[in-house]
């Protein structure tokens, strides 16, 4: 059976980062199970954490006023889930959804963030990581605009 230092020394996110630091992030840590529908966060809700997902795939949905809930991404096995808790006020910006059962390590954000305020050197290890992340979220949300934009011009003017 896996330790929780195994499995994090495993994930893509957490390559190359100094062991003792790696330590240290798996005793913020538990193993959890998601079932399908299940929230692993609500947006604007407090985001104590964020989540190794391992299994499965979780939806990162936005609520938009008298359409509902719609999928910005979908995250799966290798990626992490969750930024906000980084960063204050310290509310989910989005909520995520188990689309099957997802099996995750859930990592708590507050004994992160006092580790990282005690030593700097995790704290921007870890920020460099969530930057990329932030990055690559951004550029796939930008070209998901970009298809409906498209999409809708090509609707707009077939219209005409």
């Amino acid at each position: 059976m896996k330790t929780l230092p195994d499995l994090l020394h495993e994930h893509a996110f957490f390559k190359d980062m100094d062991e003792d630091h790696l330590a240290f992030i798996a005793r913020c840590g538990e193993n959890c199970i998601f079932n399908a529908g299940d929230h692993l966060a609500r947006e604007n809700a407090p985001a104590n954490d964020f989540y190794v997902i391992r299994d499965g795939r979780v939806a990162v949905e936005s609520y938009v006023p008298n359409h509902g809930s719609i999928c910005l991404q979908t995250l799966q096995s290798g990626d992490i889930f969750g930024w906000s808790w980084l960063f204050p006020p310290y509310l989910w910006t989005f909520d995520g959804r188990a689309l099957d059962e997802v099996h995750a390590v859930r990592l708590d954000g507050k004994c992160l963030r006092e580790k990282c305020d005690a030593d700097p050197k995790l704290g921007y290890a870890l920020m460099k990581r969530f930057a990329r992340i932030v990055t690559d979220r951004l550029h796939t949300t930008r070209v998901q605009l970009m298809d409906v934009y498209d999409q809708q011009k090509t609707s707009l003017d077939s219209g005409k």
